[in-house]
């Protein structure tokens, strides 16, 4: 069976403590179970072991400043945050728990603390009366209520006492408490296994090479639902129109520009999934014949001809097995329910996904949004969210159809 660090990418930040050498024994481990390893090392980091010790583990430079080199080149914190699986702080100083606590964002690492978007692990390391300490015991009481996990010291209990409190917790420990994580992380996500197929942002229909037929959509919806259905377990394949927006690199990420694109791409893919959610706002005609040349003016009047593109939901609807499902998004101005409803029974959908124009603040461009679900055996309404929330409710929702169970 596959190790369950294997692929994994852990920050591994180290502090200025004496117990900084056994971040090697951290590394070497990890990255036998198959982790992928970056430090980023505070600058009293660097006093206790080298970073050239610790880029030969890792076979990556180090990261301890801000600016690499003096032509501009910058570490990006924020990047760091978007690519780790984990963040682990082995060892752990007082003084940042100290900075973690109170936001002081004066080196890399407790930066990239601040920004990490992945679930962090703390192994604190000081002498006794530091850890004893209640200023101490506060940050690690208010750092663990964050959310944070404090793999507490431990190997050097002594059953009559505390001696030894406050040294760092042995390295195979350590990992073997990541891996517990991740185990267990996995076994409890929605969709654990199951390859997911989803459809963003709009498409862009060509008039001439200078211009075409649009919407308004920003992809924000799609693109919380793919990061949410792979912090869910899945294998996700998400196809976007054109948008300006970053995805984590371990989706599956597919560029499109027009419809007849967009259905050639979930079409040909589908068969392959468990399940596809089709967020995106799609052009329902296309112009029937594009120009080869910016069309200049001319007459006052101007007419396009337009036909009609590919159906892809109802496509997808009269592919789908039975083992597979299929989401789709209505957004109406009118008779919401009612449209709703007619396509959900047309396209073969599971359950639809309907935004109305009346809600304001939400749909096109919004960081929020307002949704109600409507499946065949009920109408569910929802609050108004931020998009990722919305998402969410709605990988919760495809998890329960993909069991059978009602939504509700």
């Amino acid at each position: 069976m596959t190790n369950i660090l294997s692929g994994k990418k852990i920050v591994l930040g180290i502090t200025g403590s004496i117990a900084a050498y056994k971040s090697c024994l951290i590394i070497r481990e990890l990255i036998r179970r198959g982790a992928e390893v970056q430090v980023v090392i505070t600058p009293s980091g660097k006093e206790f072991i080298t970073p050239i010790t610790l880029s030969a583990l890792t076979h990556k430079p180090v990261i301890s400043e801000f600016f690499s080199q003096r032509d501009g080149t910058w570490h990006s914190h924020v990047d760091l945050g978007l690519w780790a699986d984990a963040m682990l702080i082995a060892p752990c100083t007082a003084s940042t728990l100290g900075k973690m606590v109170h936001g002081v964002a004066d080196n890399m690492l407790v930066t990239t603390y601040l920004s990490m978007k992945a679930p962090v692990f703390i192994a604190p390391a000081m002498d006794l009366d530091m850890y004893a300490h209640p200023s101490t015991q506060q940050n690690l009481r208010v750092l663990s209520g964050w959310g944070n996990h404090i793999i507490e010291p431990g190997s050097g209990f002594l059953a009559s006492g505390l001696e030894g409190k406050g040294r760092m917790e042995e390295p195979a420990v350590i990992v073997e408490r990541l891996s517990d994580f991740f185990i267990e992380r996995e076994s409890s996500r929605l969709l654990s296994g199951k390859k997911v197929l989803i459809t963003a942002g709009p498409t862009h229909e060509k008039i001439d090479p200078v211009r075409y037929i649009g919407n308004y959509s920003s992809g924000k919806m799609g693109f919380a639902l793919a990061e949410e259905c792979r912090r869910q377990g899945a294998e996700v394949w998400l196809v976007a129109g054109p948008v300006q927006r970053e995805c984590d690199s371990r989706i599956h990420r597919i560029d499109v520009e027009s419809c007849e694109q967009m259905y050639e791409a979930c079409t040909s893919r589908f068969p392959e999934m468990d399940a596809a959610i089709l967020c995106a706002a799609v052009a329902d005609f296309r112009v029937e014949s594009v120009a080869d040349e910016k069309i200049k003016r001319g007459k006052d009047d101007f007419t396009l001809s337009l036909v009609p593109n590919p159906d892809i939901a109802a496509t997808l609807g009269s592919m789908k097995r039975a083992d597979q499902r299929l989401v789709g998004f209505a957004l109406e101005t009118d008779h919401e329910e009612e449209h709703a409803v007619s396509k959900l029974n047309k396209k073969n959908l599971d359950f639809i996904v309907l935004n109305s124009m009346r809600n304001e603040g939400t749909c096109f461009q919004s960081d929020d949004n307002q949704i109600t679900i409507i499946s065949r055996d009920g109408v569910y309404h929802y609050d108004k969210k931020s998009k990722s929330e919305v998402a969410c409710d709605i990988v919760c929702a495809l998890s329960k159809t993909i069991e059978n169970q009602p939504l509700q």
